[in-house]
Parts: C-alpha cells; sequence; structure tokens
C-alpha cells in the first residue's frame, strides 16, 4: 500500500485536480490518502468533503488542523501512514497517470532503492545530477549542498525512513524539503529519475516566481538554516560552512537579479 500525503492550504482551485491525478493512477497498488488542511479560509475544506462522498471507493481521511505550515502539515500525515511506501503531493501539483507504476518498479527490494524522486514539468536535470532519459541519477549529501532537484511532488520512499531519520522540521517554513532531503541521504539510498512524472505550479517557473519560493529572501534564510543544520550535526566542516554560504550568498543575489529582469 502506498500512503500518500497532501497538505492543503487555500486550494480550492487545484486540490480536485491533485486528488484526480492519484485517482487515475495506471497501477494495481493501493492508496490510502491523507489530506490534511492546514487552516484553509477558502472553500477548500468543503470541496474535499464533496469529492469524498462522490469518490467513496477512494481511502481518502481529511485531516483538520490549525495553520501551522506545511512541514508540520505533511508530518501529521506521514505519522498517520500505514502504507510500505510514502508518497508526497502538494495541492497544487499533478501526477502523471504512469507515475506511481514506474517509480515503483525502482523500490523493489532486490533494487536497493530508498527514496525516488523524478523529473517535472519536462525540464531537464541541472548539475551536479546527470543522467539520459528515463535513466537514474544518485542524490547525494554533497550534490543537495550544491543544488536541489527533488521537488515533494515528485518523491516516493519507503516507510522505514520515517524510522532512521525522522520528520520535516516543523520550525521550518522554506527550503524545508531539502532539510529533510539531506538528513535522509545520510543512512539511505536516494535517487531521481530523469523522466518527467509530475507537473509542478501549473507549469510555471519552479524557483522565484511562484508559491513559496517566490519569497527569495526567505528561501535564503531556510538555505543559510539547513548549513547551520548540517554543521551541527558535523555532516560539514567549519570550513565548508563557510564557503557554502558564501556560494548560498551569490546565488540569492543571482536569483533576484535574474527575476527583476524577467518578469
Amino acid at each position: 500500500m502506498i500512503s500518500v500525503i497532501i497538505p492543503l492550504y487555500n486550494a480550492e482551485s487545484t486540490i480536485v485536480k491533485a486528488l484526480d491525478s492519484v485517482k487515475n493512477q495506471k497501477t494495481d497498488e493501493v492508496f490510502e490518502i491523507f489530506v490534511i488542511n492546514d487552516g484553509s479560509t477558502d472553500n477548500s475544506n468543503g470541496i474535499v468533503e464533496n469529492y469524498i462522498l462522490e469518490n467513496p471507493e477512494m481511502k481518502i481521511h481529511l485531516i483538520h488542523q490549525e495553520n501551522k505550515g506545511v512541514s508540520a502539515a505533511r508530518n501529521a500525515g506521514l505519522r498517520l501512514a500505514k502504507g510500505e511506501f510514502i508518497a508526497l503531493l502538494d495541492a497544487d501539483d499533478v501526477w502523471l497517470p504512469e507515475k506511481t507504476e514506474k517509480q515503483i518498479q525502482f523500490l523493489k527490494p532486490e533494487k536497493k532503492i530508498d527514496f525516488l524522486a523524478s523529473a517535472r514539468n519536462y525540464n531537464n536535470l541541472l548539475f551536479p545530477y546527470k543522467a539520459e532519459k528515463g535513466k537514474l541519477s544518485e542524490i547525494t549529501f554533497k550534490k543537495l549542498l550544491i543544488r536541489n532537484e527533488t521537488q515533494p511532488s515528485t518523491v516516493i520512499f519507503k516507510k522505514k525512513i520515517l524510522q532512521n531519520t525522522g520528520f520535516f522540521d516543523e520550525k521550518q517554513r522554506y527550503a524545508e524539503d531539502v532539510n529533510y532531503w539531506m538528513k535522509i541521504s545520510e543512512k539511505n539510498k536516494m535517487f531521481i529519475l530523469n523522466e518527467t512524472l509530475v507537473l509542478t505550479g501549473d507549469g510555471k517557473k519552479s524557483f522565484g516566481v511562484s508559491g513559496l519560493s517566490a519569497n527569495l529572501k526567505e528561501m535564503d534564510k531556510g538555505f543559510r538554516k539547513n548549513l547551520k543544520d548540517m554543521y551541527h550535526m558535523k555532516r560539514i566542516s567549519f570550513f565548508s560552512f563557510l564557503l557554502l554560504n558564501n556560494f548560498y550568498r551569490m546565488k540569492y543575489f543571482l536569483l533576484t537579479f535574474r527575476r527583476r529582469f524577467s518578469l
């Protein structure tokens, strides 16, 4: 069984498409779906309730909590998950029909892969990730320090990761996914499949235009927090901390410049 975790906050215009994309998966796998309503103030809750009534064959659990952020919402679902595999899906993203079937093939025991992401929006993988179409590129701690190519909605991982790594940092609202991936990389084998299996953010640019990533200043703070966390966990040296801190600063200014002249 695959446990699907969907954080929901004011997504009344997109949540049905997200749920339909799970419903339309071409796979024999069984799903349990946890939709965590993170204090929505629009009609998201009512839309999901109607969807549950209209699709009684789907195991959808609607959980309510006050607004605590995406990390807390994901964790609420993760703590209830019973599936052998965990899949993440944001409420404004869509899985392509073959996503689950293709990814599960790589997560079979003989493959010795614990965590698998995929490409999205028909984008090419960027340095330091490299693979031919339909092939795998390994996700390592060092690569994550340079670039994150792993968007949450593309991810499926084995439940054992919850035991050996834990959960998202609920105090962090920006770059929280990279923080979790870095922690996962310590004890697990991670890969990304160079094939688009997810459409995110209605196909908009993935950074600096829409969603949480539109707030570049806060994203920069999130990345710096990640560095501090990794330093305190003794996964990077003080010299690497200083070097990467300067690298992130230059990256922030470059992204700010690019957004200013591309909008």
